[in-house]
């Protein structure tokens, strides 16, 4: 058996993924992030700095997507999950990889690292929409 991986989709997930991400921690939660990450606000990161970061987090968003493609495409063996319908698909690999992977990752980070809560459910809400986003083009994109 073959898995059948459109890398169009994994394309479009990881631009998608980054403007996401770009909206999520700059417009939505940009100022309470920095706070809560202790970042002075008066102090502008270094464009290499920013450009590196950028470099990194495409880097970082191909390889989720094309991990969580390859993910959704072997799930597609089992029997009976392509009658569920795309919607059920996409929340089970979502939810299930954020409760699995993402999730224990950002408890740990929190309890060791002295993390606070706010930071917490900052990560936690863009991991999951990115999850939710991401596996519902590569679902529907077929």
């Amino acid at each position: 058996m073959e898995l059948k991986i459109n890398i169009a989709a994994i394309l479009v997930a990881v631009f998608v993924n980054f403007i996401l991400g770009f909206i999520w921690y700059t417009v939505l939660f940009g100022k309470l992030w920095g706070k809560e990450m202790g970042y002075d606000p008066n102090v502008k990161a270094e464009s290499k700095v920013m450009i590196k970061g950028m470099v990194f987090m495409v880097i970082g968003n191909f390889l989720f997507a094309w991990v969580l493609a390859h993910n959704i495409a072997a799930w597609q063996f089992v029997p009976g999950i392509k009658e569920m319908g795309n919607v059920p698909n996409i929340l089970s690999s979502a939810i299930f990889t954020f409760l699995g992977f993402y999730f224990p990752g950002l408890l740990g980070a929190t309890a060791w690292e002295n993390r606070s809560w706010v930071l917490f459910g900052i990560d936690a809400g863009y991991n999951l929409l990115s999850l939710l986003v991401v596996s519902s083009i590569l679902t529907c994109w077929v």
